[in-house]
């Protein structure tokens, strides 16, 4: 219980910054994860520097902060807490239906209307919500960590 509520509490200092703001000035310690493996190449149920797949991704960036997510970006997309697009803030996730099956992609929000993810053509990268592409693929959001009682 200790380890769960000290999980919640660092989590809730390192992505709490606001909706509007710069994720590289109010959240350094995800940014300089995030930006350790920029250009790590796209692998399909890839987990490590190796390579990552989406949700892959995500699990390695939220693990070096004691927080443990669902594998799939399916089942990461069920967990915390839902949130509307202008509700963002960095270190929510963020998810897409790629394949028009349903959520089948997922990123980190870092910021100014950005996130981070593993692109199968690029490897992880950061990219504009505002992209054509991903404004109409866009499904859903979720906040894993509040510093209340969302984190899993």
């Amino acid at each position: 219980m200790k380890k769960f509520i000290l999980s919640i509490v660092g989590a809730a200092v390192i992505f709490g910054a606001g909706a509007g703001t710069s994720y590289a000035a109010e959240t350094p310690k995800l940014s300089e994860s995030i930006d350790q493996v920029m250009g790590t190449p796209y692998k399909w149920g890839g987990t490590t520097v190796e390579g990552f797949d989406c949700s892959g991704f995500i699990l390695y960036i939220y693990n070096q902060f004691d927080v443990q997510l669902p594998r799939t970006s399916k089942t990461q997309a069920e967990a915390g807490t839902q949130l509307e697009k202008d509700e963002l803030r960095s270190g929510d996730l963020v998810f897409f239906n790629i394949d028009g099956k349903g959520i089948s992609h997922a990123g980190i929000y870092v910021g100014d209307g950005q996130f981070a993810h593993s692109s199968s053509s690029k490897g992880v990268t950061i990219s504009k919500l505002s992209e054509p592409y991903y404004e109409k693929r866009y499904v859903t959001a979720r906040r894993v960590i509040s510093g209340q009682d969302d984190a899993q």
